[in-house]
Order: structure tokens, then sequence, then C-alpha cells
């Protein structure tokens, strides 16, 4: 899973979730290069919830089932350069 800036440049690469003693270690890496582990406890899992609202909740569900948005082909404009 990969996470983008709003200018769709990579952030984070999440590579592996697994389980830990203190919860879950998530492995990946930032911007591409940097190898990075984090561990989610279960208090900030908790705390995440704040975030959540039912709009919110309704526009995951239904990324679900929603396509990528793609770039035409032969626009000739490089993905990020300004119009």
């Amino acid at each position: 899973m990969k996470l983008f800036t709003p200018e769709k440049s990579e952030l984070i690469e999440i590579q592996s979730v697994e389980p830990h003693d203190d919860g879950l270690i998530i492995h990946g890496r930032i911007m591409g290069a940097m190898p990075m582990k984090a561990v989610l406890s279960p208090e900030q899992m908790r705390a995440g919830f704040r975030f959540l609202s039912f709009p919110l909740v309704f526009r995951l569900i239904a990324m679900l089932f929603t396509r990528a948005k793609t770039q035409k082909a032969g626009s000739g404009a490089a993905p990020g350069s300004a119009p």
C-alpha cells in the first residue's frame, strides 16, 4: 500500500503489517529510500477512532468500489507538470 502527497509523489510505502508484543508493527519505506518500522499500540489505535465520522466511514466504503483515476493516454504531459 502506498500513500502519496497531494502533488502525487510517493510518501510512504507500507510493505507489511505484523503482530508485535506492543500491538502491530508496520514495515515500510519513506520517500522510496528510508526504511521504517512503526509500532501501532492499542492506545494509539483507539485514539485514531476520533478521526472517524459517518461521512468519512461512508467515503471509505465507497472507495472500495471506486476505480483509480488514470491519466488519458497520449496527453503528452508529464505527471505532475503544470498545464
